[in-house]
């Protein structure tokens, strides 16, 4: 995309004009849209030159609002009349609470906020609690502005809400270095017994049927990968004791949505992969792409017979691969610590968090939230007391599913 401002490969930035001088504070003007039309089109206008991540990109945002229909506000930072950064919000209720937050919620990871990166450098805090002191006039109903899951930096490229008082998320994200190509990465990767697996998972499959790596490349295609996620996550969450992120109908057709819609551009943004062995999917993941950084946002494994193959790791093989080829700088496996990443990566993101109170309740709920992530970070960080946790919440699902059942029939 070429405009005055500058010229971009997917979000970042690759030619831009002369940097502006110093930020004109006494000039900055601040405006804030609240849940209107007007203030989403202009969002996405500004997406259109903006560095950002995917959940903060046009595409994310206009089927959020359309498929959950959330209290939105869109607040932009204009800087001599044209726009620096903006803000796609959505405002949550947590008990008396209300909580802005950006939109998707969980679903929303590795987040940077829609910017232009000729001033980035210049927004400093000064100019970003201005921004915040304009949304608290107008919505004085928002107690805190919550910031979660927060990219150090996007390419290089400074996350400039790193500038205002922040803490580490209690989750890490892991990515592998995808430097000289798939050989190059199985060399520093226990490359020969990785191969090794992948020739044995081969055979196992070809000894049920015929098996096939599948990308959606049309709308039948991506909603029977998704239907096929769909399930296997509800059933995986069930066996976990975990809430259900993806089970609500609104949730399940923004993701429809927002990868058929992706199927309409020459470089999709999202793309969809799934395994099928014997005519049935046994694994699916659902990725963002971001300049040269390919982001595995979810997966699931099928439960099935062949579950004890590892097909979500023969998927992996195959998607780290096709990066490779693809040109990809980064495999990016998104929020989480679990083994199969571990056999990977290389590389550790911590994000950030970023709590701005608007009023007494909000800073006292701030506090809360702090208190809340050092003791989840803990829990995560030490292996016995996590195995613990997991355990204890496998029991309490077994022990609920007896009424779970008399309801059902």
């Amino acid at each position: 995309m070429v405009d005055a401002a500058a010229s971009f490969d997917g979000n970042r930035p690759a030619k831009t004009e002369a940097a502006p001088r110093a930020l004109p504070k006494e000039a900055a003007e601040l405006s804030v849209s609240v849940a209107a039309e007007e203030g989403l089109a202009a969002y996405a206008s500004f997406c259109g030159t903006a560095v950002h991540a995917p959940a903060q990109g046009a595409m994310w945002v206009r089927n959020w609002a359309a498929h959950v229909q959330p209290d939105l506000l869109v607040a932009t930072l204009d800087v001599e009349g044209r726009p620096a950064l903006a803000l796609a919000l959505e405002v949550v209720t947590h008990g008396p609470f209300r909580v802005a937050r950006f939109m998707g919620g969980s679903h929303a990871n590795g987040n940077f906020a829609a910017a232009d990166p000729r001033w980035l450098a210049r927004l400093d805090s000064e100019a970003l609690r201005r921004l915040f002191q304009a949304i608290a006039k107008g919505r004085p109903d928002i107690d805190l502005i919550a910031l979660e899951r927060l990219l150090p930096d996007l390419d290089g490229i400074a996350n400039p809400f790193l500038s205002l008082r922040h803490f580490a998320s209690p989750n890490i994200s892991l990515a592998v270095d995808l430097t000289g190509g798939f050989d190059a990465l199985l060399s520093r990767a226990s490359g020969k017994r990785k191969r090794k697996k992948h020739r044995s998972q081969t055979r196992k499959f070809d000894a049920v049927g015929s098996h096939r790596r599948i990308e959606a490349r049309g709308l039948d295609e991506m909603e029977r990968l998704l239907d096929a996620f769909f399930e296997m996550k509800e059933v995986r969450f069930r066996k976990m004791g975990i809430a259900n992120v993806f089970g609500d109908e609104r949730t399940r057709a923004f993701f429809r949505d927002l990868f058929g819609q992706a199927l309409a551009e020459e470089k999709p943004p999202f793309v969809l992969h799934g395994l099928e062995v014997a005519g049935k999917l046994r694994a699916v993941t659902g990725s963002s792409l971001s300049g040269k950084r390919l982001i595995c946002e979810f997966g699931a494994i099928a439960e099935d017979d062949l579950a004890h193959t590892s097909p979500g790791d023969f998927l992996f093989f195959d998607n780290i691969q096709d990066a490779c080829e693809a040109g990809f700088a980064v495999y990016d496996f998104s929020v989480g610590d679990e083994l199969y990443k571990r056999q990977w990566c290389d590389m550790e993101t911590q994000h950030r968090e970023v709590l701005v109170p608007l009023t007494l309740k909000g800073r006292a709920l701030g506090q809360a939230l702090r208190q809340g992530a050092r003791l989840k970070a803990f829990v995560k960080n030490s292996p016995t007391i996590w195995r613990l946790t997991k355990l204890l919440r496998r029991k309490a699902v077994r022990q609920a599913a007896p009424a779970a059942g008399e309801d059902d029939s």
